[in-house]
């Protein structure tokens, strides 16, 4: 039931309710969460979503009969994302951090989508139909990211909404499909 209410509720509510007053297409996740009065809210952010794919993804790796080799992802894109929030993105004062804030989120998606797409192929191998609408789903989600960073030229909130949101639910369905 917390699961449930996590990815169906929580994560996508909270989601947009950070970026809400603000520009989806114009700004992100980083701007907003280094305005004054805002760190807070988007180190939460950044907790909600990480420990809901560490649980759920460690989970579903428990499950498997031969978990993929790169499980180690998991936990490094939940240590990345925490990294991510906890250091301030402020490029006019603090450009170094500013930098290591960009590489942090980048690399924490990056492990992400690495270790869900690397279950996902594991679990293909051995039931191509049951899995096969799991990998278009996250071709899907990969492409259409691309396409929002194409269409705004940053990586911005719409796009981390979408990333965000789309991403939960594919693993909350790939979890039921495994219990």
């Amino acid at each position: 039931m917390l699961l449930w209410f996590t990815a169906y509720i929580l994560i996508p509510v909270y989601t947009i309710m950070f970026v809400q007053g603000n520009n989806w297409f114009t700004t992100n996740f980083s701007v907003i969460g280094n305005q004054l009065g805002r760190q807070e809210a988007f180190v939460l952010w950044g907790l909600l979503v990480g420990i809901y794919f560490f649980f759920s993804l460690r989970v579903i790796v428990v499950q498997m009969a031969v978990p993929p080799k790169s499980t180690w992802l998991i936990p490094l894109a939940l240590f990345l994302l925490t990294c991510a929030v906890i250091t301030p993105y402020l490029p006019e004062i603090l450009p170094l951090r500013s930098t290591l804030h960009i590489v942090f989120s980048f690399m924490a998606a990056l492990c992400l989508i690495l270790s869900i797409g690397s279950i996902l192929l594991r679990l293909y191998q051995d039931d191509r139909k049951k899995y096969r609408p799991y990998l278009i789903g996250l071709a899907g989600i990969a492409m259409i990211s691309l396409f929002l960073l194409l269409l705004a030229g940053i990586i911005s909130s719409a796009l981390e909404i979408f990333f965000t949101i789309t991403s939960v639910l594919l693993v909350r369905r790939l979890y039921l499909t495994l219990q």
